[in-house]
């Protein structure tokens, strides 16, 4: 399977923060619209994705944030067919979480995910709006 074929490009950059809030205003300040919040129940954080043209970055407070350089968190990667994209990179030698894939009830029908680590310790999100 060609894996061009199924990821699509970049769907957000994510983000922990301390105070979303001002976050969110910072953000909004420099143009970015709030298209979506939220509160993940599971992990008990505020959730606020913002858009400024093709650019769309997931806020979520956490109360973790590193606050210093190299603080994003992942890099999510939009995907159609997440199953095939999982089951490929299983093939391919790519070390999977153990949970598989996962879910959350974000956006209107919700979204499907899976993360990998890079050669960096850099983490890399698979997700699939539904």
């Amino acid at each position: 399977m060609d894996l061009k074929t199924k990821i699509t490009g970049v769907q957000h950059i994510g983000v922990p923060t301390n105070d979303i809030e001002a976050t969110i205003r910072f953000y909004e300040g420099i143009g970015f619209d709030t298209i979506y919040r939220t509160v993940n129940e599971a992990a008990n954080e505020q959730v606020a994705f913002l858009q400024l043209g093709n650019l769309e970055m997931e806020i979520y407070e956490n109360h973790q944030a590193s606050m210093h350089t190299g603080a994003i968190d992942h890099i999510a990667l939009d995907v159609k067919e997440i199953e095939s994209v999982f089951s490929e990179l299983k093939d391919r030698g790519y070390e999977l979480p153990a949970e598989g894939i996962q879910g959350l009830p974000f956006w209107e029908n919700g979204v499907r995910f899976f993360t990998i680590t890079g050669p960096n310790a850099e983490r890399i999100e698979f997700c699939e709006r539904l």
